[in-house]
């Protein structure tokens, strides 16, 4: 048989052609050498008792860009997450809970402190207008009061 860089020559149209069939756009060089280790695996193991060489190889190539292609699949389901779910699961750092605290407080000056109460209830614990009463012990015409005489100050607040 030839040499092995004769038969990349002569081969070498059959490999770009593999790629174009497998329609394989990422890591074209990547999968041209996996072509050549087919190739070179088909000149290694050939017996011309059992067929036609080129058709052998193209077996060999195609099928072990095949597994290069599932091997590179495997690995992006494992451990490639795409950008949403990555957004999604990372913290956010940015601003921490004592910051935000510090952050609404600076809007509650001028509040009396059971209505400045009501705002960081309600924004930084995320607590329903029944669930800051049961806390504070009161009942839900009161924490409401709080509420609307918060909402009248910030808004009087915010308008000037």
């Amino acid at each position: 048989m030839e040499s092995f860089d004769e038969v990349v020559v002569q081969y070498q149209p059959m490999i770009y052609k593999i790629i174009n069939s497998l329609h394989i756009y990422k890591n074209q060089e990547e999968f041209y050498q996996t072509g050549l280790i087919g190739l070179w695996e088909a000149t290694q193991s050939f017996d011309e008792r059992k067929g036609n060489f080129s058709n052998y190889a193209y077996t060999c190539m195609k099928g072990k860009m095949l597994s290069q292609m599932t091997k590179n699949n495997q690995f992006n389901e494992r451990y490639i997450h795409s950008e949403r779910e990555f957004w999604e699961t990372i913290e956010d750092q940015a601003s921490s809970p004592a910051l935000e605290k510090e952050i609404i407080q600076t809007y509650c000056e001028g509040l009396t402190e059971k209505e400045a109460k009501w705002v960081i209830a309600t924004s930084i614990d995320q607590l329903s207008t029944k669930e800051i009463a049961e806390r504070e012990k009161v009942s839900l015409s009161a924490v409401k009061q709080w509420k609307s005489g918060a909402k009248r100050k910030l808004k009087e607040k915010m308008e000037k």
